[in-house]
């Protein structure tokens, strides 16, 4: 089925972010009292789901809004570190180009993801950032109501089991990366709508081939 809006996730989807994230957890750990990450954890972690993560690391719930504020911070002091996946600008802009909406939807901030996407930032037509780590589903909604797109057209495409759950929770299609946080069978084990292995699928996916063509 060919897709009229396209939402994306930004880390571990579009952005290479991952092996910054295992370069800052530790520090980050610390500033807030939490579990660090040993090397032999991180397998585990991302065969996990976000609630196992948080239980497995120890971090309370009402921690989480000061902990994502601090890692925006941090985020944007690394923008230069953290380069876009290759294929990312060529993929968007075939969708772009077939007439498909592109919209953001990243517990980053705005301002961090328009400088990670550079250029291809003028191609998205709806950013929704700074969603909480179980917030996503609201802002799928919201983005869906702008977009004025029948849900059955709409599709959400993500790293991580939290993104699987969010698209499920709005009625929305998903499709999952192998290539970022979580583990692909993770990914695989909650039978998303799609499954990506490389970036030049999406498309293939999202675009009609007739208009490929």
């Amino acid at each position: 089925m060919p897709y009229s809006l396209a939402i994306f996730d930004l880390d571990g989807t579009l952005a290479d972010s991952f092996p910054w994230f295992l370069r800052t957890i530790n520090d980050v750990a610390d500033r807030f009292n939490f579990r660090r990450v040993a090397d032999e954890d991180v397998e585990g972690l991302r065969h996990a789901s976000s609630r196992e993560i948080l239980a497995r690391l120890e971090v309370p719930l009402w921690k989480l809004p000061a902990i994502a504020r601090h890692a925006r911070r941090l985020k944007a002091e690394a923008a230069s570190e953290i380069p876009l996946f290759a294929g990312v600008e060529t993929m968007l802009r075939t969708l772009a180009g077939n007439g498909v909406q592109l919209a953001l939807v990243t517990s980053d901030s705005e301002a961090n993801a328009r400088e990670k996407l550079g250029d291809s930032a003028a191609l998205f037509a709806h950013f929704d950032c700074a969603a909480s780590l179980f917030g996503k589903p609201a802002k799928f909604r919201r983005v869906i109501r702008r977009a004025g797109v029948e849900p059955s057209r709409v599709i959400a495409i993500g790293d991580e089991v939290r993104d699987i759950e969010a698209a499920r929770a709005v009625g929305i299609a998903c499709g999952a990366v192998r290539w970022g946080y979580a583990a692909p069978a993770a990914l695989q084990a909650l039978a998303p709508d799609h499954m990506f292995a490389q970036m030049d699928e999406i498309a293939d996916v999202v675009c009609p081939i007739s208009l490929k063509a």
